[in-house]
């Protein structure tokens, strides 16, 4: 059976973190494919302005291109938000029926699972690929006392602790502060040509 990895998120920019993370579960997992699935109205993020779209989607082409596991979904960008990962998955699951599906979370969200929109619709769609960094293990069986099922439906996948955030990037790149190294070539050149994250007001593409 194929296994897919479905990468959510933000991506607002994407940065090398989120590379080495999709790298390391393609590897462990043996995944044929790492969906990078970037919201277009992401509910947890209503707080704050995000940068259009449209841009954010055209970073993570130009972040994956040279990775033949790596590929952009489109799925959260066609749709109205709210954009909840169980009709993420679903909508996956309706494309690639026969695959395997398997959910890339940051091991410390699992912490707050519970209080997701149907988390028990999504760990019935998908397997809970948990990336860990030292010392942050979360009681897996104590929330599986609440969601019945949980601990089968997770594995873990060690990965190295990178640092990056995206919000320490923009702020950088607000103030005029190197990002290499950071960011792939491309994805910065991308940013200095449209002149993203310079002030408080994105510019939709024209």
């Amino acid at each position: 059976m194929t296994r897919i990895g479905v990468f959510g998120g933000t991506f607002d920019p994407p940065h090398l973190g989120h590379l080495i993370v999709a790298e390391c579960a393609a590897d462990v997992l043996n995944l044929s494919v790492v969906l990078f699935t970037p919201a277009a109205d992401p509910p947890h993020k209503a707080d704050r302005q995000i940068t259009p779209a449209q841009h954010r989607k055209c970073m993570v082409e130009l972040a994956i291109q040279g990775n033949d596991h790596f590929k952009l979904s489109e799925v959260d960008l066609n749709r109205p938000g709210p954009q909840y990962t169980v009709d993420t998955l679903r909508l996956i699951a309706g494309q690639y029926p026969l695959a395997e599906l398997y959910f890339i979370m940051g091991g410390d969200s699992l912490s707050n699972f519970l209080s997701w929109h149907d988390p028990a619709g999504i760990i019935a769609q998908a397997q809970l690929a948990l990336i860990q960094r030292p010392g942050s293990r979360i009681n897996i069986a104590a929330l599986d006392t609440r969601l019945p099922g949980l601990m089968a439906r997770c594995v873990n996948v060690d990965a190295p602790e990178v640092g990056l955030a995206a919000t320490d990037l923009r702020d950088d790149l607000r103030m005029g502060r190197s990002v290499r190294y950071r960011l792939t070539d491309s994805v910065i050149a991308y940013i200095d040509h449209n002149q993203l994250y310079r002030d408080s007001a994105n510019f939709p593409l024209s």
